[in-house]
């Protein structure tokens, strides 16, 4: 029983990682797209 809990308790603590992880990386796209000195889809016209 003590192992299933440290399973269940190790599954949610990395799934909680991986949710920090992918949100810092979208916050650090948004900075990004939103500094970038030249636009990419920009066409110039």
């Amino acid at each position: 029983m003590k192992k299933l809990l440290l399973v269940a308790l190790a599954a949610i603590g990395g799934l909680l990682v991986y949710r920090q992880i992918q949100a810092d990386k979208a916050e650090q796209d948004l900075w990004t797209e939103a500094t970038d000195s030249v636009p990419t889809g920009s066409t110039g016209a």
